[in-house]
């Protein structure tokens, strides 16, 4: 399977239900899925299982990943320390299209706690249709590469 067919997930405790609806979605469009956890709704550290999702990404195990927790932002700030991960935090379709359409984003971050899954689904949708620009995009972020590698 092609790995951009690939999709990492990885949430905490608070993120799990809505995991679990995404790995559902996920696999009815065919995708396959790698889980690497949280598998429960017990009190857990988010960085274990988002850290997991984005190496994924990062290892080209998988082509994207969708990580979650309650606010997201801690998860965005984790994958972010990724070397080649470019997480968005996403609350809405337009920051989805445009995360990928200008920031050319490999992690997915939702917000339990504030994106129900009926608008997640439609999230990612968008995020997984849509095409990297490239053009002034990919000069900014060729900036961020060369930083990013010291």
């Amino acid at each position: 399977m092609e790995r951009n067919r690939r999709i990492a997930l990885g949430a905490d405790h608070r993120g799990f239900p809505l995991k679990e609806e995404i790995v559902r979605f996920l696999k009815r469009k065919r995708f396959s899925v790698t889980d690497y956890g949280t598998h429960s709704e017990e009190s857990c550290d988010y960085p274990d299982f988002i850290l997991k999702a984005a190496q994924a990404v990062s290892r080209k195990k998988a082509g994207r990943a969708i990580v979650v927790c309650h606010t997201g932002i801690g998860s965005a700030i984790m994958a972010n320390k990724v070397r080649g991960v470019r997480a968005a935090l996403v609350q809405n379709v337009e920051q989805a299209g445009l995360s990928r359409a200008h920031n050319d984003s490999n992690v997915l971050v939702l917000g339990a706690g504030f994106v129900k899954p009926a608008l997640a689904k439609k999230i990612i949708e968008t995020w997984l249709k849509t095409p990297f620009e490239g053009g002034r995009h990919a000069r900014r972020l060729a900036k961020i590469t060369r930083y990013e590698k010291g």
